[in-house]
């Protein structure tokens, strides 16, 4: 057996002695014969950007592969907003590489992620999930290129407040237990991610932390490490479903909301890119950030104004992107700098044999650090529709791998200084500034819609109901209208609490 397959978490992998890339239909079906399993779960993802769920309760063999082969009917009109009650059925198709073991389940279940279809047997064109694979293919075909991805998936847990070990305010990172009380519920839900498919760098407390009334607010995250630009997708979705459903069954209350209160820790969706070519990295070249790398940066930056209306869809969002937090307002880059909108993480390009100078019974290193290079698009936040988002962040790699004066543009936006120190205010007045508000998004994304409609990649008509929704909220002035009302903020974050 394959040592990856053998020490997989994922239960199917370990079965099938397959990776999930590779299963079939045949294979899903001998699983669940031989396991014994009883239902069966599609999943998939409608307007809201939530995963939804069809339940089935497998009776045959025969109905078994009938579900697995026609999928079934739903009603769109219920799922997308642009879909009317007259023609409103869509089928909904199981991807097999998906499938996973209900964590959760008391009876023996497997779950599978699906995609849309018309009456015609065509992808539904406004589908989010679609969507991010025509991007990925206007990519490839367009450049020669492919795309991985990773997410942060930070958040917050709300639980009793127990006055034992304390924490310094906003001093939570990297904590460990007893200072921090939701580590417990973090490594669960984990190993459940895992066992789903996940792939997880790792996770940790992170810096915000603070008490209101009888409530201790502790904020997580969970990293990812870098895959195929659809799985990364898929795995924030599940993730996020999985720690919704471990605190649930904990009794406590978890929320992705970019801002819960004024002064504190937001909470971000960073997202890390590298860009491919045959299965390895093209980040790096001659141990320094390659052209490559800098002109999907500049693809970043050129469309961050728009990309806001993906990756911060509610009010809440933008309370989070203000000045002098670590949450991002101007458009530039730099290298591990917090206070850019994309910033290039430490990437292993100087001493390679660190582990050997710590341990020198090791031997030589000749791994190929150059691999670990990311560049981390800092702005979006846990509002995100994941699948937009992703769509957005490739269409924008590709334009910057398609412009012209990709380079020079790059290095006009390069800091390489704190701008939020007084004594670089004038670097910071020769940057863009992100949106503010829902409305000013909407207006980025009216006037950069074209790059995102090219190549059929975002149809005009879902562009056209983001805008709409994003204007919707009339929040133009909302920043500065609450700002001093406490009770204001408060109902506003009741509101979106639960987003994403």
């Amino acid at each position: 057996m394959n040592q990856n397959v053998l020490i997989h978490p994922n239960p199917l992998v370990q079965y099938l002695n397959k990776p999930a890339s590779e299963f079939t239909k045949a294979d899903l079906i001998r699983y669940i014969e031989d396991n014994n399993i009883e239902m069966l779960n599609f999943r998939y993802v409608g307007g809201d950007g939530r995963l939804k769920t069809l339940n089935f309760v497998i009776n045959s063999l025969q109905h078994l592969d009938q579900i697995l082969t026609a999928g079934e009917r739903v009603d769109g009109s219920s799922l997308f907003k642009d879909i009317g009650a007259a023609s409103s059925d869509l089928y909904v198709i199981p991807r097999f590489r998906t499938a996973f073991l209900n964590p959760f389940a008391e009876t023996p279940t497997i779950d599978i992620l699906c995609s849309f279809y018309t009456k015609d047997g065509l992808p539904y064109e406004n589908s989010p999930e679609y969507i991010l694979r025509k991007a990925h293919k206007a990519l490839k075909e367009q450049t020669g290129y492919s795309f991985e991805t990773m997410g942060e998936l930070e958040y917050y847990i709300i639980s009793p407040k127990t006055g034992l070990f304390t924490t310094e305010d906003q001093r939570g990172y990297h904590e460990s237990t007893p200072f921090v009380k939701g580590a417990k519920l973090r490594r669960l839900a984990m190993l459940y991610i895992a066992q789903s498919g996940g792939l997880i760098k790792y996770g940790h407390s992170e810096v915000g932390n603070f008490s209101v009334g009888d409530l201790d607010y502790e904020q997580s995250e969970i990293e990812f490490l870098p895959t195929t630009l659809e799985e990364a997708a898929d795995q924030l979705l599940i993730a996020k479903w999985i720690l919704r459903n471990v605190a649930y069954r904990h009794g406590l209350s978890i929320t992705f909301a970019p801002k819960i209160t004024i002064g504190k820790a937001g909470s971000g969706l960073h997202v890390h890119t590298r860009i491919m070519k045959n299965g390895a990295s093209v980040m790096v070249e001659d141990g320094r950030l390659s052209d490559i790398a800098k002109r999907a940066i500049a693809g970043y930056l050129d469309l961050a104004p728009s990309l806001t209306a993906f990756g911060n869809t509610n009010p809440t969002s933008y309370f989070r992107l203000v000045p002098h937090q670590e949450a991002p307002t101007n458009i530039c880059w730099g290298d591990r700098n917090r206070s850019v909108l994309v910033r290039v993480p430490l990437g292993w390009q100087g001493k390679a044999d660190m582990v050997k100078d710590v341990n020198p019974l090791e031997p030589d290193t000749e791994f190929d650090f150059s691999q670990k290079q990311t560049v981390e698009y800092r702005a979006s936040d846990g509002s995100a529709d994941i699948y937009l988002l992703m769509a957005g962040l490739t269409v924008a790699a590709r334009h910057g791998l398609q412009m012209q004066d990709a380079l020079e543009y790059a290095q006009r936006n390069y800091v390489d200084v704190n701008i939020f120190d007084d004594e670089h205010k004038e670097r910071i007045n020769g940057l863009k500034h992100l949106p503010a508000s829902c409305w000013d998004s909407a207006e980025k994304l009216r006037e950069q819609a074209n790059i995102f409609t090219e190549y059929g990649v975002f149809p005009q008509s879902l562009i056209d109901g983001i805008i709409k929704k994003l204007q919707s909220y009339n929040d133009q002035h909302l920043r500065e209208e609450i700002a001093n009302n406490p009770a204001a903020i408060l109902n506003l974050v009741e509101k979106y609490y639960h987003c994403g």
